[in-house]
C-alpha cells in the first residue's frame, strides 16, 4: 500500500507528521497531489483542543494541487490539471445546499442538521496538510486554476478570502457605507478587501500590530486604530461624528471585540460575525439597546464549491484583490511542527504560512 506524509492531530497540544496510506477514491471523488497549502486559525483551535476532532485525523483545509486520479463518474476534468478546492465541500443535494447554504451541508436527518457540516477537510475527513488529498463530490468542488495565477496567488481562496469576503457580503455592505473590521488577522484583512470591493467608502481597521495596520491600509482601509494606544469605540464614534458604523465585522471570536462591534453600530446597523468562539458570548444590555436597537447580527461560515472558487480567482486575476502579500513565511511539509509553533504563537510577524510538500 502506497503511503504519504501527513500532519495529524495526536492529542490536545500536539499535531505531528506521520506516515499514512494514500487515500482511496470513490467514483465521485478526485485525488489531488498537494502543491501548496497553509495553516488556518481554526487548525490552531484544533491543536489546542478547543475544537474536537478524532485522533489520527489529517488536518488542514486549504488545498492547492494537481489532479492525480479521477473517480470513474467524474467528468470535465483531467489528470495533471491544476486545481483548488474550497475548505467547504458541499455535496449539492442536501436540504442546506438546496436552500443555498452549502457550508451547512450534511446528511438530512429528522434529528436536525450538524452545524458546519459542509466543512469536511480536517474536520470529519482527512485534510490537506499532506502529500495527497481526497476531494469528495469532485465535480461540485474542484475549480481549475488559470495558468497565469501562481499557487500563492490563489492560496487564500479556499478559506481566508472566501470567509473574509463573506463577512462583508453578509453584512450587506452598500455603496457609501462606513465599515469597521475588528482584528486584522488574515480573515480580517480579507474582509477589508471585500468591503472595498462592495463599495464601502469609509473603512476602519482595528488591531495592534503595525504590519497588519499597514497591510490593511494597502488593501483599502481609510483609517486604522491601534487598540493598545487608543480606545477603538471612542475613536470610531469620533470618525463617524457620533453616528456609528453601518457594518461592524468581528473577525477574532472573543467577547471584547464582539461587544465593541455592538457599541459602534448605528441604529439598525449590522454586526457580521466571523470569529470562531470558544466560550459563551454575552449581550450587554446597553450595547444591545435592551433588544430595541433594530440591530442585525449575522454569522458566516465561508462558502465553498467550484463556482465560489472561480469567482474568487476572477477577483485575484483581475487585480482587484491581491492577497498574496499575506503569505509571510514558507515551510516544507517536513517542517510542519515548526510551522505550527510559529503560527500558533504568532511570532516573527507571521500572518499566513505556505506549506509545500
Amino acid at each position: 500500500m502506497a503511503t504519504m506524509k501527513a500532519a495529524v492531530f495526536v492529542s490536545p497540544g500536539k499535531i505531528a507528521l506521520r506516515d499514512k496510506p494514500v487515500p482511496e477514491i470513490g467514483p465521485l471523488d478526485a485525488l489531488i497531489r498537494i502543491t501548496t497549502t497553509t495553516i488556518c486559525g481554526t487548525d490552531v483551535h484544533i491543536l489546542k483542543g478547543e475544537y474536537p476532532v478524532a485522533a489520527g485525523l489529517t488536518v488542514g483545509h486549504e488545498p492547492v494541487g494537481i489532479i492525480e486520479k479521477l473517480g470513474s463518474e467524474v467528468h470535465g476534468f483531467k489528470v495533471g490539471q491544476r486545481v483548488i478546492a474550497g475548505a467547504i465541500t458541499p455535496s449539492g443535494h442536501s436540504n442546506a445546499c438546496l436552500c443555498g447554504i452549502g457550508a451547512q451541508d450534511g446528511p438530512d436527518s429528522p434529528h436536525g442538521f450538524k452545524v458546519a457540516g459542509g466543512w469536511k477537510f480536517g474536520n470529519t475527513i482527512d485534510g490537506s496538510q499532506a502529500e495527497f488529498l481526497r476531494v469528495p463530490d469532485a465535480m461540485a468542488n474542484l475549480s481549475p486554476i488559470p495558468d497565469h495565477l501562481s499557487d500563492e496567488q490563489v492560496l487564500m481562496c479556499p478559506d481566508i478570502m472566501s470567509t473574509g469576503f463573506s463577512g462583508a457580503e453578509r453584512g450587506n455592505i452598500k455603496i457609501g457605507d462606513t465599515v469597521v473590521i475588528f482584528a486584522l488577522g488574515p480573515i480580517g484583512l480579507s474582509a477589508v478587501a471585500g468591503a472595498k470591493l462592495l463599495g464601502a467608502t469609509k473603512i476602519i481597521g482595528v488591531d495592534s500590530i503595525p504590519d497588519r495596520l499597514n497591510i490593511a491600509r494597502a488593501l483599502g482601509a481609510d483609517h486604522v486604530i491601534n487598540f493598545k494606544t487608543h480606545d477603538p469605540v471612542q475613536e470610531i464614534l469620533k470618525l463617524t461624528d457620533g453616528r456609528g458604523v453601518d457594518v461592524a465585522i468581528e473577525a477574532l471570536g472573543v467577547q471584547q471585540t464582539f461587544e465593541s462591534s455592538l457599541r459602534v453600530l448605528r441604529p439598525g446597523g449590522t454586526l457580521s460575525s466571523l470569529g470562531v468562539y470558544s466560550s459563551d458570548l454575552r449581550l450587554p444590555l446597553d450595547a444591545f439597546g435592551a433588544g430595541l436597537g433594530d440591530f442585525t447580527i449575522v454569522s458566516t461560515l465561508c462558502p465553498g464549491g467550484k463556482e465560489r472558487m472561480r469567482r474568487l480567482m476572477e477577483a485575484v486575476g483581475s487585480g482587484r484583490a491581491d492577497l498574496s502579500n499575506l503569505v509571510t513565511h514558507r515551510f516544507k511539509l517536513s517542517e510542519i511542527e515548526e510551522a505550527y509553533d510559529l503560527f500558533a504563537n504568532q511570532r516573527d510577524g507571521v500572518i499566513k504560512v505556505a506549506i509545500t510538500p
